[in-house]
């Protein structure tokens, strides 16, 4: 079966940022189908133009150079959207498949979806990873009322025009149950754990550690991800800040970019934690986080205290459960209900900072809880969250639906 997957922020393992598009798209070529992503080449520059594609893992790899980062203005971003839909849509038709998987975000992914498949007369299976427009709506980044009615009518368009529907979280669900599409069209498929890939030698922290002069055996609470609006990564500075009066040898690291990096680090050097309790470094590859995770005690997944984050389904919290390591989260939700009934982290309270800071101090203290969660975590992941059980579920809704 040929597949046409459109998915605008594709990444490969050498890329920094989530890989399900990847590890999905090669496990169905294991199953015999030919895939062909359609996505774009965001560290393009203007001199740059036109097509190229790659082999990845089996996989044809279509790019259009579409600049991207997350420090764009929201104007700019969707200058990007459209930029992409329009080219995307033209070549996806090119290409031609028996069937058409769209994954989200963003939402305008939905426009050369059902383009491309109304011409060619195939399926359009969509995946939704956020919930769009509610989350902009939430944090405030979509504030003008006639792009939240266009964002609202391009949501309803979206699903109306999919046979079948992939959400990422039991929220997402009912968030597209609630718009009146029928819950036997949709299918819960969360962010899922790479065992293989994080299944490491102790030794591969220990090395870590070792050639990391300032962390050395210093214990170790890391974030890996993005530092955007939604984030609130400067939590983990004040909880830094907060460490340094309790236990100044616990290190927090974090890992990565977007818009709110420079006033993270500016915040970091205002509180004095800059380089002493505080460590914010460049994005890694996917292949570079396991030697993170492998060193540390703890590992976050943060968001601001917005409801509609709830229904997140962040690569680093299922990073971690495949690295078999405690995760701490600030946030509500189904993942804070797995924490309180797995005992797998911390479910951080997100508002007093001090009783947080008290929280990650008594676990890092407690080297027996550390390894039991651990264990948990590890046990948790590999039962219902491997990749390979995942990637089967959604290969066989697409099967079905073609």
């Amino acid at each position: 079966m040929k597949i046409l997957y459109l998915h605008q922020y594709f990444n490969t393992p050498n890329m920094s940022g989530g890989t399900r598009s990847y590890e999905m798209a090669r496990r169905m070529v294991k199953k015999g189908h030919e895939v062909h992503i359609i996505t774009s080449d965001r560290e393009t520059t203007k001199e740059t133009y036109g097509w190229r594609e790659t082999s990845e893992s089996g996989i044809n790899v279509h790019w259009y150079p579409v600049p991207y980062n997350n420090e764009m203005s929201y104007v700019k971003r969707l200058k990007a959207f459209f930029l992409f839909s329009i080219a995307s849509a033209l070549k996806a038709v090119e290409i031609g498949g028996d069937v058409l998987f769209a994954t989200s975000t963003p939402l305008t992914i939905a426009l050369p979806g059902v383009y491309a498949s109304k011409r060619l007369k195939i399926p359009m299976i969509f995946e939704v990873r956020d919930l769009w427009p509610e989350m902009p709506i939430a944090v405030g980044a979509l504030k003008n009322p006639l792009l939240i009615c266009i964002a609202k009518k391009l949501e309803i368009f979206a699903y109306k025009n999919s046979k079948y529907i992939v959400a990422l979280s039991p929220g997402m669900r009912d968030g597209i149950t609630n718009t009146g599409y029928p819950i036997e069209k949709v299918s819960v498929i969360p962010n899922s754990c790479d065992v293989q890939l994080f299944d490491v030698p102790k030794s591969t922290g220990k090395n870590l550690r070792k050639k990391t002069k300032w962390l050395n055996d210093r214990p170790l609470v890391v974030y890996i991800g993005t530092f955007g609006i939604i984030n609130g990564v400067s939590y983990m500075v004040k909880i830094a800040e907060q460490m340094l009066k309790i236990n100044p040898q616990i290190c927090f690291v974090a890992i990565g970019s977007g818009k709110e990096k420079e006033q993270v680090i500016s915040l970091s050097k205002k509180t004095g934690t800059y380089n002493k309790n505080m460590f914010i470094l460049d994005p890694v590859q996917k292949t570079e986080i396991p030697q993170w995770l492998s060193a540390c005690n703890l590992s976050l997944s943060l968001f601001t205290n917005t409801k509609a984050m709830w229904k997140n389904s962040a690569n680093k919290f299922f990073d971690t459960l495949a690295a078999g390591r405690p995760i701490g989260i600030n946030y509500g939700g189904w993942q804070n209900n797995l924490i309180s009934k797995h005992r797998i982290g911390l479910a951080l309270d997100p508002k007093n900072i001090k009783i947080a800071a008290d929280q990650i101090n008594k676990f890092i203290l407690d080297t027996q809880r550390q390894k039991e969660t651990s264990a948990e975590s590890k046990q948790l992941g590999m039962a219902l969250f491997d990749r390979d059980l995942l990637a089967d579920k959604l290969i066989s809704i697409i099967e079905n639906q073609a």
